[in-house]
This record gives structure tokens, C-alpha cells and sequence, in this order.
């Protein structure tokens, strides 16, 4: 048995259902706060989500202060430009309201105003030493699950790298997913996230650093999303599909929180730094390419994980069955309208050499259950620019 100590970590209260975006001003009285800044996109802004919340908040009594200026991928100059207001504002709080651009932009601002510095000074794990100012976030889309986690992806402008900065003190202490406030997400958005939250899953399941906790999350997923996530896509408004493709992304955030990542999202993040790319998106391109390299080091799950999508595995080897998870994904993919190419989405041939080199600096690098070399991600890249994929003379099978 292995003596690496193992813990599971997520925020202390956690809110679901239908209205329970109500809750907010109340929650944030318990805390005895004087002003909290709301961080939140300029379309949730335009569209009257911050000003709702924001009258929410005020009729207990606390002033508000709103930043409508979290970006998607939040660059390091929309932080100096978010703890500016912050402080400006005399603020004490944060509430976060929209997906993972604006949970990871008020992270990063809590992370400055309880820490000073520079975002930059926590980029890896566990750089802080203070815990955040206090952070309620509420969620508005079925995806990244930054709401609930220990992650915030910030882009340095000057290096176009994504800074994967893993804290224990980033945790919100409350997350709302309020599945009426996800009814009006585009089709485009909805498969987005919800391909993001697949790719959590999937892994965090063949992560080195599982736990048989950040199994059953992952599993469940897997359940869930095939059913779910295409209704969704179908109907914005069945809100049946909604709520479950809440617990979903929900599950999938407390499996990646703890088991971590791989190199999907090792090199997803060089892509959204380096081009400004839609991170879902980028994702779902590369997830049935990592996989194919992932496959031989994790045979067995990569099985399960066919069989838990729905894909009839009887009769079939073991790499067989495994093969067969690709395809699930790719078919899932396909109905949902994902681009098949990372070329459709402007990357350059040129780049992929820079990117490789920065993907393998990835903090989700490290939980990959297949070590790569320099020349292996490059060849995923070329693979996922839509160019011929290179199959192995030799397979070796290991065991999970």
C-alpha cells in the first residue's frame, strides 16, 4: 500500500437546486461582511444577472461594489485590475457569478488582496500562506467546476502561458449552482462545459493520483453525461437535463480536485494562453488524442470507462473494449457539433513545438499516467491539427 498521505478537499457548504440563488445575501450576513465586489463577464453584466444578485445581497444590509470585467481566460493585467477595485472599494468579500473565467478571476483577486504579490508570485502548489478573503461563488454554466475547487487558470500576457496556480487556500467556502440561472446557455456553450466536465472525468480517472472517493465521482459522470449532456444540447430549457448536468460537473470537479489532471489540460492550457481559445473547446479536440497515447497505461480503465459511456463491450478484448471509449467519446463529440481539428481554431503548425515545450511544464502534466517525451506531445498536437495518427508497431498492456 502506498504511504503517500491522501486527502479529499472541497468547499464546506455546497447549494443545488432551483432558487437557490436566493440564498446568497443571507449566506454572506452569516459571515459578518461589510462589502463584498462582485466579479462576474460583461455579458452576465449587460444581461442583469450581477445587478439581481447584487439586490439580493443589499437587501440584508451589505454593500456591493461590482467588477464586470472577468475575461474569458483571465490574463494576469484583469487581476491588478480586479484587486485595484477591490481595495478602491474597500471591500471584505467576493462573490463570483458566471462559469470559470469569472470564479478564476475573483480567485486570483482573493488570492492578492489575503496574500499581496503578483498572481504570478503562486503559480504551481500551494504558494500562499494566507487563507482567501471570503468567496462565495455562483456557478452559470455545467462545466469547469471552478466553483468548487482548488484550481484558478490565469494567462500571463507576456509569456501567453496559462498559469495553473493549485492552492489550498482558493477553495470558495460556498458554491451555488442554481440550475435555473444555466436555461438560456447556448448550445455552443452547453457542449463546451459539458465536454469540459467529460474530460475532468475521464482524467482524473487514469490520474496516478486516484483515490477509490475520486473513482465514484468519476464514474457517476460518466453515467450521467451521455443521457444528459444531449439533452441539454437539444433543450436548453429541460431543466431535468440541466440539474443533472449540474451534479455531473459537480462530481467531475470533486474527481479532479483531488486526483488532479493529465496532459488534455497540459496542453489545452498552452492553446488558451497562446491563441486565446475557447478552453472546452480545445478540450474535446484533444481528449480522444490523449487518450489514444494514454491507452496502454491504463487499458483496463480505459474499458470501463467504454462501458460506463454505454458502448457494448461483450466478447471484446480487453484493448479492444478500451478502443471502444474512443470512440464513444469521439460519437459524443460529433452529435454535440465540436470542431474535429485544432486547425479549425487557427492554431499553426509553427507553434506546436513551443506549445509541447510548454505543456510539459504544465503542473496537470504530473498525474499523467503515460510519461511523454517532447516528440510525443508534439505528435498529439499534430495528430489533433487533423493530421494522420501514428499507430505503435508494439502495445504494451500495463494494468491500472
Amino acid at each position: 500500500m502506498s504511504n503517500i498521505l491522501k486527502q479529499f478537499v472541497m468547499p464546506k457548504t455546497n447549494l443545488f437546486g432551483p432558487g437557490a440563488i436566493q440564498e446568497v445575501g443571507q449566506r454572506l450576513r452569516d459571515l459578518e461582511v461589510k462589502k463584498t465586489l462582485i466579479v462576474t463577464d460583461e455579458n452576465l453584466h449587460k444581461l442583469g444577472l450581477s445587478t439581481q444578485i447584487a439586490n439580493i445581497i443589499t437587501a440584508v444590509g451589505i454593500d456591493v461594489a461590482i467588477f464586470p470585467k472577468a475575461e474569458p481566460n483571465p490574463t494576469d493585467q484583469n487581476i491588478e485590475d480586479g484587486i485595484a477595485i477591490y481595495h478602491a472599494e474597500n471591500c471584505d468579500s467576493i462573490v463570483s457569478i458566471g462559469g470559470g473565467s469569472a470564479h478564476d478571476a475573483a480567485k486570483g483577486i482573493g488570492l492578492i488582496a489575503s496574500n499581496g504579490g503578483r498572481i504570478h508570485d503562486y503559480e504551481g502548489v500551494d504558494k500562499s500562506q494566507n487563507p482567501l478573503v471570503p468567496l462565495i461563488a455562483v456557478n452559470t454554466t455545467a462545466g469547469t467546476a471552478s466553483e468548487m475547487t482548488r484550481f484558478t487558470i490565469i494567462t500571463d500576457t507576456e509569456r501567453k502561458v496559462k498559469m495553473a496556480i493549485i492552492d489550498k487556500h482558493i477553495t470558495p467556502l460556498l458554491s451555488i449552482n442554481d440550475s435555473e440561472l444555466m436555461i438560456d446557455l447556448s448550445p455552443t456553450l452547453t457542449a463546451a462545459t459539458g465536454l469540459d466536465a467529460l474530460t475532468h472525468a475521464i482524467e482524473s480517472y487514469v490520474s496516478t493520483n486516484t483515490t477509490p472517493i475520486t473513482d465514484a465521482c468519476a464514474e457517476k459522470v460518466l453515467q450521467l453525461i451521455p443521457t444528459y449532456l444531449p439533452r441539454a444540447y437539444a433543450n436548453g430549457t429541460d431543466l431535468e437535463a440541466r440539474e443533472q448536468m449540474v451534479y455531473a460537473q459537480f462530481l467531475a470537479g470533486m474527481a479532479f480536485n483531488n486526483a488532479s489532471l493529465g496532459y488534455v489540460h497540459a496542453i489545452a492550457h498552452q492553446l488558451g494562453g497562446y491563441y486565446n481559445l475557447p478552453h472546452g473547446i480545445c478540450n474535446a479536440i484533444l481528449l480522444p488524442h490523449v487518450c489514444r497515447f494514454n491507452i496502454t497505461a491504463r487499458t483496463e480503465r480505459f474499458a470501463k470507462i467504454a462501458k460506463l459511456l454505454g458502448e457494448n463491450v461483450e466478447g471484446l478484448s480487453k484493448r479492444e473494449a478500451a478502443e471502444k471509449a474512443i470512440v464513444a467519446i469521439e460519437k459524443l463529440a460529433q452529435d454535440l457539433n465540436i470542431p474535429t481539428s485544432l486547425q479549425e481554431l487557427g492554431v499553426k503548425e509553427e507553434d506546436i513545438e513551443t506549445l509541447a515545450q510548454n505543456a510539459l511544464l504544465d503542473v496537470c502534466a504530473a498525474t499523467n499516467p503515460r510519461k511523454a517525451t517532447l516528440e510525443d506531445i508534439q505528435e498529439i498536437l499534430t495528430n489533433a491539427m487533423g493530421g494522420t495518427i501514428k499507430q505503435e508497431e508494439k502495445v504494451l498492456q500495463v494494468s491500472p
